[in-house]
């Protein structure tokens, strides 16, 4: 079984259905629950590397502004900001070794499994 981990959030409806598609095909990942254990900058980096996107693809819009959060460009200033303020990460992320996906939809996730 390979070593999965997905980044939840137990109140997200696409997170939890990706959740049941891993739980359905027998595999079980490591849960983090990132609300409440939020990777850090440098956790944060290595996802966004393994997802192959720019760090402002991680964010949620609507979120970042409904917390007045400042705009910038800045790579480095995202991801300390994502740490601050995990609510504004894309959700579910799922890891299988050295790949991630965004599961949105839930089946983004089979191709990196």
């Amino acid at each position: 079984m390979p070593d999965v981990t997905i980044y939840h959030n137990p109140k997200c409806s696409k997170s939890r259905q990706t959740l049941a598609l891993l739980r359905e095909r027998d595999i079980e990942p490591r849960v983090v629950e990132y609300l409440s254990a939020p990777p850090n900058a440098i956790e944060l980096a290595e996802l966004v590397e393994k997802l192959g996107v720019e760090p402002r693809e991680l964010i949620r819009q609507k979120e970042y502004a409904d917390l007045g959060l400042p705009p910038t460009d800045d790579a480095q200033a995202l991801l300390e900001l994502i740490a601050q303020h995990p609510r504004i990460m894309q959700r579910p992320i799922v890891v299988c070794r050295d790949k991630a996906c965004l599961g949105r939809p839930p089946e983004n996730v089979l191709k990196i499994l």
